[in-house]
């Protein structure tokens, strides 16, 4: 991948993996959709410009909940989340994940507590 822009997807699962590294390549960005299970390792030697974590039908908060190689926020590389994968962020790196009685998809309304 030497010389080329390339985004990095990691799958957690969720129906619009597809969908956004379709997105992605109409923006004429190379990307490649990889398991979430992928060794940072690799993803360091793949030189990639960003990652974003998908979505996915899990929660956070159980104690099985899919997991990424934490070693992927020391990489340098820049990381976006979307949806489950935001949370799986916030919570990796020091964050407060609660549980929520309801699913949401879709639009939602996010606020931010100040001093947080």
């Amino acid at each position: 991948m030497k010389n080329r822009e390339a985004v990095l997807i990691l799958d957690f699962g969720g129906q619009y993996s597809r969908l956004i590294a379709r997105r992605v390549r109409d923006l004429n960005v190379y990307c490649e959709i990889r398991p979430y299970r992928t060794d940072a390792g690799k993803i360091a030697a793949g030189e990639y410009r960003g990652i974003l974590l998908s979505g996915g039908p899990s929660s956070v908060c159980a104690e099985d909940a899919p997991r990424c190689d934490a070693r992927i926020f020391s990489l340098g590389i820049p990381v976006l989340g979307i949806c489950y994968g935001a949370q799986l962020m916030a919570q990796t790196l020091g964050g407060a994940v609660a549980g929520s009685p309801r699913r949401e998809y879709g639009k939602t309304s996010v606020s931010f507590a100040s001093g947080s």
